[in-house]
């Protein structure tokens, strides 16, 4: 059957366009597979004989299976025919779910008016409802599927996503179709097609949770194993353990419904929002937003409104709050969809810049600038979770599922204990048989044998070194409410910074003006300074050039904005913008201050704004000054732009290195230019045309602004660079202020290049190409710094291997690559450092490229814009308290980087800490398996107190605190193995599993061979002299219980010690210290328990007091043996120990057998490392490579080099 996909793949290299830079927080665009069934009733009748039968345990294999449920319950047809579809997600992990079809009827809705039963039910032809309705039933197959409804198409044969308006739509068409509003009765079958316009969380019912908990396969299996060890009466262990378990599974519920309370809470404030809509029939009425649907035309009257859906702005403009989404709480000017008649698209007529005509979900209107024609109107564009506030609570509720070994390698782990265990149940089996026992005996023995081998304390073991490390972060203010990725930070090896407010301090401050007059720089004017700016066109272009609004009496907006115009001594008259909300944009009024210096105009009317895009890296402005006629265009923006749109007599000559000059010393700097328009009177400015306004300008002089580091990123950094932890800028700054802060930050060191990749698009019959250029050598690049800051170790992102070059590129280079260069993407990515102008899903889509070439990655960001890519790294650290806190793993209450290193710090800790655990609980397992098999040799088995002392006094102590030693304070520059079957792990638990089986069985057999040894004996006292015990004959014992006599042997007596003892010895080798954790001097707890628990164990086992004897089902042995014994322990201890520590441990052992044995690692990037290192032609410079027509293959233009490379 042919894969219909569900939602848009992001697959590679044949790639659709990312999602909207802006505004998505999470790509959510993993596409699923979709097979269609239908049940059978025969097969139905079966599965529920087979769960009657089974007790249920049928019922939770399916439960654990949800595609075995499907396989079983239905058979296989065509999607158009399904009952049941089954999803299969199409990443490494392939997740099924499967979700029922349903039917929405419309046959009880009124048609609207001129349609039929079979024509179109909704005025927009081209609308999938149309497509989906069957006729003349009338109703329409969906499924939904993560939050998001899909419709069946009945003319391609696909499930189709509803609830936003078709992208086919021109901007005419949108104009035409809903400029007018929806009808009532259309408005009805869109509500019930689409659903409700509401982002709806529930809380989740503590019972699922804890049901969903209590079902996870390790709980079951231990249930189970704890069920067999209560039928033998073995009650104090199994009540300790039930106990832990319960607190375990009740932290966890509570973690998980306090997320989950949260979420709703954030979200539910919006779902309920008055709204005011205009319809063709009943013309305007207000309305809950719940009821919103695509197409409907919302009036914004001026009023502060939160937007409950993605609307389209048809007319007049409006000043937003997009802090929800971006974290930064700047105004944005928002500006109408065009009237034009064009056959594109509307989003590829606006291109990227379509977002400056969007209104999204979950931002604020904070003022609205009505037309002639009436209020300011929006089209709904999308609603509930098709919005962008929706994708960004869908990326929190359904987080792409970690993939970390470790957790795998412990299930395979189990499985291993669990093919032991089987084992151990035959050997019992055929003992207990060949002596003719009761079945029940046998079977009883069998299945207590296997799960002797399987410690069910393991699921829970590797959760306490990352409860212990989650407190300790805590102290130190950084909150996780996903306390399983703790470990996983323990494998970070790159990490994702984005800048401002994260790798420098949030705001610009204006540092200097160079003025510029008769085509030269003038003198420099410093800032903060006394004199205040003459005037002039600079201070008129400083003044008015800028999109600030005054709110509530306080100017916001940009903060570069807001420190050019605070320079200037100007002030935003407060009543141009109080009126009515009316006149509020466009009768912006700006008025020199107290403390302006001799202006002799009264103020500037600001008439209309060309707004800032980062496409066009400027904005202009035309003002009026106050009772004059003529009118002035004043642009800024990027300094190489803006001396594009200048006469060029107005350009200074040393422009370029002026420009060099700063930008390298990390300034951000900014153009300035102006232009008297005349326009004669009564012109209407806002339909002035772009284009045309801006040519022709004169050179003004540029602004240098100061974006400092914070004190803490240098030398964290450093930290980082030593620990061979790769560091990596992902900022949607522009990328020449992103290079220079790197190269200050450290993280382009001294000595290396820095390479711009740019990309470009098709045009024409041209193909897409990519050009590298060294920023030293490229004048209309000022991303050029001279090496200011030293960071020898940042270059070793791997041992031994250096790297003297760069990568940096811009968010749309990065998506052209993705999708025409997509061969070249790994080999620029191992030596990528500097990622700039990033919208959210471009920041997902690189963390996700990242971990495709098996890096563990960290993101570290400030901003909800982050939010996906924290939540897509294998780390996400939040430096914000806002929604980011919610969607990220980790949240930072201190807001500098220096979290980062605690966490890695941390996370190596416990990653150490649960391999440690895991360990011990698996020998500790197999030394009391080999003690019972050999007992059971004999038929006879380990008394209860003996098996408590074991696993409660000894076991459940050392699982609780050895994981409380803290983490080393210095980062090691490598970290520790990341895989439970790796060689040294697996040769510690193979060779001490042989050293347990070699000494046990010398006990054994040794004590056999002892002069006072009888196979059966009742008197357990010793004789005064203490040298000898008295043996009474084999069948002496006639009144002893049959419970005494399958536990009282020396055999027994002997093999306690060794097994008890055994467990110390391995719970003190395996508690390493450095270099990822403190010497394990320094866990007081632990240590005084180890000692406490040697302790009990030599005094029960030296004590001669008939009470402990009795309680303990000891016989009493000569102190000679007993001396023998310790020897015996003693000698597995210096053995173990030294081939722990001396051999399983050395590094430099360990890199010495990889090289000698010609050991490559699996991981891509070190294999694309090795590539690049032996391309001699790599990397490319001053060189330009187009894609073949066809083709994914790429040739080179040998030709292409820049003019001024000999400059």
């Amino acid at each position: 059957m042919h894969l219909q996909c569900l939602q848009k793949p992001m697959q590679r290299p044949k790639q659709p366009k990312l999602p909207s830079p802006h505004y998505s927080a999470d790509s959510q665009g993993d596409s699923q597979e979709i097979f269609g069934y239908k049940t059978q009733g025969w097969r139905r009748v079966l599965c529920i004989a087979g769960y009657i039968l089974s007790c249920g345990a049928l019922l939770l294999l399916f439960y654990w299976k949800p595609e075995w449920d499907v396989w079983a319950n239905c058979i296989r047809c065509s999607l158009e025919e399904a009952e049941i579809v089954l999803l299969r997600t199409t990443d490494e992990f392939q997740r099924y779910t499967w979700k029922k079809v349903t039917w929405i009827d419309l046959s009880t809705l009124a048609l609207p008016v001129g349609s039929n039963a079979d024509g179109p039910l909704v005025a927009d032809k081209d609308s999938v409802i149309n497509r989906a309705v069957m006729k003349p039933q009338l109703k329409v197959r969906c499924i939904q599927v993560q939050k998001i409804r899909y419709v069946w198409d009945y003319s391609v044969k696909m499930f189709k996503k509803v609830g936003s308006l078709e992208d086919s739509n021109t901007c005419h068409s949108i104009h035409h179709k809903f400029g007018a509003g929806l009808t009532k009765e259309e408005q009805k079958i869109r509500q019930l097609v689409c659903g409700p316009n509401a982002i709806e969380v529930e809380i989740r019912p503590i019972w699922k949770l804890l049901f969903k908990e209590i079902l996870n396969p390790f709980y079951v299996f231990q249930a189970f194993t704890l069920t067999l060890w209560l039928s033998q009466g073995y009650i104090e262990y199994s009540v300790a353990i039930i106990i832990l378990s319960i607190i375990s599974v009740v932290l966890t519920v509570y973690d998980l419904r306090q997320q989950s309370t949260k979420l709703h809470n954030l979200v539910e404030e919006h779902n309920k929002v008055q709204v005011t809509v205009c319809t063709k029939s009943e013309g305007c009425k207000e309305l809950e937003s719940c009821y919103l649907v695509p197409g409907d035309m919302l009036l914004l009257d001026g009023k502060k409104l939160a937007l409950p859906c993605d609307a389209l702005l048809i007319d007049g403009s409006c000043i937003v709050n997009e802090g929800m989404l971006t974290g930064e709480s700047i105004p944005v000017t928002k500006t109408p969809l065009p009237y034009v008649e064009s056959p594109m698209p509307w989003k590829t007529h606006s291109m990227e810049d379509y977002r400056r005509h969007v209104l999204f979900c979950g931002t604020e209107v904070i003022q609205t600038k009505p037309t002639g024609r009436g209020p300011a109107r929006a089209i709904v564009l999308q609603t509930g979770f098709n919005t962008a506030k929706g994708d960004l609570v869908r990326s929190i509720l359904y987080p792409k599922p970690v993939n970390f070994k470790l957790y795998r390698d412990a299930f395979k782990f189990i499985l291993g204990l669990s093919a032991i265990g089987m084992f151990g149940l035959i050997y019992t089996v055929c003992v207990f048989v060949s002596h003719k026992k009761p079945v029940t005996d046998v079977v009883t023995m069998a299945l207590l044998l296997f799960t002797v081998a399987v410690p069910p304390a393991i699921p829970a073991a590797l959760t306490t070194g990352t409860v212990y490390a989650q407190r300790r972060l805590k102290k130190k203010k950084i909150f996780c409410i996903s306390p399983q990725r703790i470990n996983i930070c323990g494998q970070i090896n790159l990490v994702c910074f984005d800048k401002t407010g994260t790798l420098t301090e949030d705001g610009l401050d204006l540092w200097g003006i160079i003025p510029s007059e008769g085509s030269s720089f003038q003198k420099i004017q410093k800032y903060p300074s006394s004199t205040p700016l003459p005037w002039g066109p600079l201070c008129g272009a400083m003044a008015s050039c800028h999109s600030l609004v005054a709110l509530d009496k306080k100017i916001q907006g940009d903060p570069l904005d807001l420190k050019m115009f605070e320079g200037t001594h100007w002030e935003i008259d407060d009543s141009s913008t109080a009126q009515d909300g009316v006149g509020a944009l466009n009768r912006c009024i700006v008025r020199p201050g107290p403390k302006a210096r001799n202006v002799p105009v009264e103020g500037i009317l600001i008439l209309h704004q060309f707004p800032f895009s980062s496409g066009l890296q400027r904005m202009s402005v035309v003002s009026q000054k106050i009772g004059e006629e003529h009118y002035d265009l004043y642009m800024k923006g990027a300094p190489e732009i803006v001396s594009s749109f200048c006469k060029q007599e107005t350009v200074p000559a040393d422009f370029l290195k002026e420009l060099k000059t700063y930008t390298s010393q990390g300034f951000r700097v900014i153009a300035l230019a102006h232009k008297v328009l005349n326009l004669g009177k009564d012109v209407d400015v806002r339909n002035l045309e772009r284009e045309e306004a801006e040519s022709g300008l004169a050179f003004l002089g540029l602004l240098v602004m100061e974006n400092r580091l914070k004190e803490e990123t240098k030398l964290v950094l450093q930290e980082l660079a030593a620990a061979h932890i790769r560091s990596v800028m992902v900022t949607g700054d522009n990328l020449q202020t992103a290079v220079t802060v790197a190269r200050n930050a450290g993280m382009i060191h001294v000595g290396s290049k820095v390479i711009l990749i740019e990309a470009n698009e098709p045009e024409g019959s041209a193909p897409a190409s990519i050009a590298w250029r060294l920023a030293e050598d490229s004048k209309a690049n000022t991303a050029a710094a001279p090496e200011v800051c030293a960071n020898s170790e940042e270059k070793i992102t791997l041992e031994g291997e250096t790297c003297n070059y760069h990568f940096a590129m811009n968010g749309n280079s990065y998506q052209i690559i993705i999708k025409h260069f997509y061969n070249l993407l790994p080999k620029i990515l191992v030596n990528a450092t500097v990622f700039a102008r990033m919208s959210p899903g471009q920041k997902s889509s690189l963390i996700e490229e990242l971990q495709k070439l098996n890096y563990y990655v960290g993101m570290c960001g400030d901003g909800a814009n982050d939010c996906g890519a924290l939540k897509m790294a294998h780390a996400g650290i939040s430096l914000s308290e806002q929604e980011a806190s919610v969607a990220s793993p980790f949240t930072s209450q201190i807001p500098n980087i220096q979290c980062v290193p605690e966490l890695i710090r941390e996370g190596r800790a416990a990653l150490v800490a649960s391999f440690a655990v895991v360990k011990y609980l698996t020998l500790y397992g197999l030394i009391q398996f080999v003690g019972t098999a050999l007992l059971f040799w004999q038929l006879q088995i380990f008394g209860n107190y003996q098996y408590l002392i074991q696993d409660v006094i000894i076991t459940l102590l050392v699982c609780l605190t050895m994981s409380l030693t803290e983490a080393y304070p210095k980062l090691a520059p490598y970290r520790p193995p990341g895989q439970l079957i790796s060689p040294p792990l697996l040769l510690s638990i193979i060779l001490n599993v042989c050293f347990t089986i070699i000494m046990q069985t010398c006990g054994f057999l040794l004590v056999k061979q002892q002069p006072w040894y009888v196979e059966l004996a009742s008197q357990r006292h010793c004789s005064p002299g203490n040298q000898t015990v008295s043996p009474s004959s084999q069948g002496g014992n006639s009144t002893s219980s049959s419970a005494q006599s399958t536990v009282l042997s020396y055999e027994d007596t002997t093999l306690w010690p060794l097994s008890s003892i055994n467990c110390i010895i391995v719970a003190f080798i395996f508690s390493k210290g450095k270099p990822f954790r403190k010497p394990i001097y320094t866990n007081y707890v632990f240590s005084a328990l180890l000692a406490l628990q040697l302790a009990i164990c030599l005094f029960l086992f030296f004590a001669d007091m008939d009470a402990v004897y009795s309680g303990m089902q000891f016989l009493c042995t000569p102190v000679i043996w007993r001396v023998y014994v310790l020897l015996m322990l003693l000698v597995t201890f210096c053995i173990s120990f030294f081939i722990e520590d001396v051999i399983l441990q050395n590094k430099q052992l360990w890199l010495l057998i990889k090289a000698c044995s010609g050991y490559q690692s699996k991981s891509q990037y070190r294999k694309w490392q090795g590539v690049v290192q032996k391309d001699p032609d790599w990397p490319p410079i001053n060189t330009k490579e187009f894609v073949e027509k066809g083709t994914d293959e790429i040739y080179i233009n040998p030709t292409y080099e820049h003019c001024d490379d000999e400059d």
